[in-house]
């Protein structure tokens, strides 16, 4: 796990690092109550997992329940074929010296599950039992009993992953990308019926992976291809998945970013060279297009590999598309992409979908041809 996170904000990133010292602290001699704070996919989850396995590395018990498995786990047990009875499976949860409630706020809420969610945290409250909860709902939505005692500072710490920051309306599409703005997972044809069955099912699996990762963007995606093979619709359909839930993150060809680079340096350039650089440098989720068809002058290249290094340094989510084999490229860039612990691959290897669009006007003139034929 990266002690700092996944956020490209400085601010949310000392927030991650104090619940992860704090996380690694607890895991180490677990006392009071630990309540891990923010959105899906901000680490909250694998921090509590994370305690769990070093308390089991340790040979110490721990158990680790998402909220709503922990309701549905009690009430099997009141069918009589269960082996576990209720009472019993109760007890475990109320007494396991370190128990985990992940996802609390998602389950169903019932009378009868607030009421036993309130009887376990009083129980464990009361005799001080180390747990931990995550949730992505503030304390002011928990219901009374149970804020009062997560809302304890003599037992309880309250730790915030990661703050929903006012992003710079600056993240949008820049002039001249009107036809990326309009690219998005809907209008993705992977279903290209003129290709073979194997190149279909290829394509559909890199517009699943595609579109798993607009959910929540993590490490490097490359995608490699021929002009026209779909792999800058699929980077410009995260983009616009990206923005359509209010997230940052910022396209561009790389070509285009290295002029505008260049025009920094005019006294007439209305934003400062620092200024741009940074911008691209630091962003959370970043695209970078086209790669391989700047001008390979050592001014492009160094550029380019300050922008990859700070951010594989940094594990910031990158999404690369390519036309080039990595071995045309610089090999300090080159060496970064082909880190699986950081970075996946993937060859669309299907040809340029204006094919179809001329085998379409081809066969649409083949038959009002051969039509007319008949008819003569």
């Amino acid at each position: 796990m990266i002690p700092h996170g996944r956020s490209g904000h400085r601010s949310n990133q000392q927030l991650f690092q104090l619940a992860y010292d704090t996380a690694k602290l607890f895991s180490e001699d677990p006392k009071g109550w630990l309540i891990l704070l923010g959105p899906s996919g901000c680490g909250k989850t694998h921090l509590a997992v994370a305690v769990v396995n070093e308390r089991i590395k340790r040979d110490q018990p721990a158990l680790y329940k998402t909220a709503p498995d922990l309701l549905d786990d009690l009430r099997s047990t009141f069918d009589p074929e269960q082996e576990i009875p209720y009472i019993q499976s109760f007890d475990m949860l109320r007494n396991t010296p370190l128990l985990v409630i992940d996802d609390f706020g998602t389950q169903i809420s019932t009378p009868w599950s607030k009421e036993k969610l309130d009887q376990l945290l009083n129980h464990r409250y009361n005799q001080q039992l180390p747990t931990i909860i995550t949730t992505s709902i503030s304390i002011e939505q928990i219901d009374d009993r149970i804020r009062n005692r997560i809302s304890d500072g003599n037992l309880s710490c309250i730790l915030i992953l990661e703050e929903k920051l006012t992003y710079s309306p600056d993240y949008n599409w820049a002039p001249g990308l009107e036809l990326q703005r309009h690219m998005t997972f809907k209008n993705f044809d992977w279903h290209r019926i003129n290709l073979p069955p194997k190149q279909r099912e290829s394509l559909e699996f890199v517009y699943r992976q595609a579109l798993d990762y607009a959910k929540s963007p993590e490490s490097w995606i490359i995608f490699q291809g021929v002009t026209g093979c779909g792999k800058t619709h699929l980077a410009a359909a995260i983009i616009n998945y990206r923005y359509q839930a209010g997230n940052p993150a910022l396209f561009i060809v790389v070509p285009e970013f290295l002029d505008h680079l260049r025009s920094t340096f005019s006294p007439e350039s209305k934003i400062s060279y620092d200024e741009l650089f940074e911008s691209v440098k630091k962003t959370p989720l970043l695209i970078l297009d086209d790669f391989g068809e700047q001008e390979t002058t050592p001014w492009a290249q160094e550029k380019l590999y300050q922008v990859i290094n700070y951010r594989y340094n940094a594990q910031l989510p990158t999404v690369i598309t390519t036309r080039y084999s990595l071995d045309d490229i610089d090999s300090r860039i080159s060496s970064r992409f082909v880190d699986r612990k950081l970075s996946m691959t993937y060859n669309i290897n299907v040809p340029d979908y204006r094919g179809d669009i001329d085998s379409k006007k081809s066969s649409r003139s083949s038959t009002r041809t051969g039509k007319y034929y008949r008819q003569k």
